[in-house]
C-alpha cells in the first residue's frame, strides 16, 4: 500500500514548500522513509551547465539533509519550467505540455522505492496545468489525502472553505488545514477566530499555525531551518502518523 500526503496552498505564496519540509521531517523523526515530489515547479533559474532544478524541491532536500541520485530527483520533479507564471502557460512558452502519465509513473515509481512521499502543488487546487487538466485533476489520480496550506489572518476563510468545498466535491479526503503567519503585522484574535471557524463551518482539524520568521531566505542555513522547523507544531508528527503509519 502507498503512503503519502497532498499539499496545496489556497493561494500562491501561502507556505507550500515549508509545510511540506516540516511535514517531511516530522515523517523521517517516527522513522519513515519519506521524501518529496514536486511534479511540476515554475519560475525557475538556469544554472550554467543548461541545468534547470526545482528551487522548491532543492531548498526541502537541503533542510532534510538528502542529496537523491539523478533518477530519483527527477521523479521527484519531472517538470520544470523558467516562466513564473501559471504551470500551464509556463509550460506553453517553453513548448513541453506536463504529461499527467509521466508524472503519475514518477510517482509510483518514487513511492516503490520509499515509504512514503509528500506531493506539493503549484498554487491552489484549480491552477491549471494544462489548457485541459488542473492540479485537481491530478489529485483525483493519486488520490492522496489533502494538506491545506492557508494564511492565518483576515481574508483566509473564504479561500479556505471554497478549497474544501472543492476538494471533497471531487470525493477527496481533506487530512488537514496548517495555517500559516506570512506577516509580522497579526491579529490574534483573528488568528485565534479563523482557527475555530474552519474547525465548525469547515468540519476540518487544524493541525496548527507556523509562525512568521522574518529573516528566513533561501540563504539560512539548512541545518538552522531544520531545527527551527522541527520546534514548531510538534503536535504534526502525531497527525502525521494517522495517515502515513497505517
Amino acid at each position: 500500500m502507498k503512503h503519502g500526503l497532498a499539499v496545496i496552498g489556497t493561494d500562491t505564496g501561502v507556505g507550500k514548500t515549508l509545510i511540506t519540509a516540516r511535514l517531511c521531517l516530522a515523517a523521517r523523526q517516527l522513522g519513515i522513509d519519506c521524501v518529496p515530489m514536486k511534479p511540476v515547479q515554475t519560475g525557475a533559474h538556469r544554472m550554467p551547465d543548461g541545468r534547470l532544478p526545482s528551487p522548491d524541491l532543492e531548498w526541502i532536500l537541503a533542510v532534510l539533509g538528502l542529496n537523491p541520485l539523478s533518477e530519483d530527483r527527477n521523479r521527484m520533479n519531472p517538470y520544470t519550467f523558467e516562466m513564473a507564471a501559471s504551470p500551464h502557460l509556463a509550460a506553453e512558452m517553453s513548448g513541453e505540455i506536463p504529461d499527467r502519465r509521466r508524472i503519475l509513473e514518477a510517482y509510483d515509481e518514487l513511492s516503490a522505492g520509499h515509504d512514503a512521499t509528500i506531493v506539493e502543488g503549484a498554487g491552489g487546487l484549480m491552477v491549471p496545468f494544462g489548457r485541459d487538466w488542473m492540479l485537481a485533476d491530478l489529485l483525483v489520480d493519486l488520490n492522496l489525502p489533502v494538506v491545506v496550506v492557508a494564511r492565518a489572518g483576515l481574508g483566509t476563510l473564504n479561500h479556505t472553505l471554497l478549497t474544501l468545498e472543492a476538494i471533497r466535491t471531487r470525493g477527496l479526503t481533506v487530512a488537514g488545514v496548517i495555517l500559516n503567519q506570512l506577516s509580522s503585522n497579526r491579529m490574534e484574535v483573528i488568528e485565534t477566530d479563523n482557527v475555530r471557524v474552519l474547525q465548525e463551518l469547515g468540519d476540518v482539524p487544524v493541525w496548527g499555525t507556523m509562525p512568521y520568521w522574518d529573516d528566513l531566505d533561501d540563504k539560512t542555513e539548512p541545518d538552522i531551518v531544520r531545527r527551527w522547523l522541527m520546534s514548531q507544531i510538534p503536535e504534526l508528527s502525531r497527525q502525521v502518523s494517522l495517515y502515513l503509519l497505517k
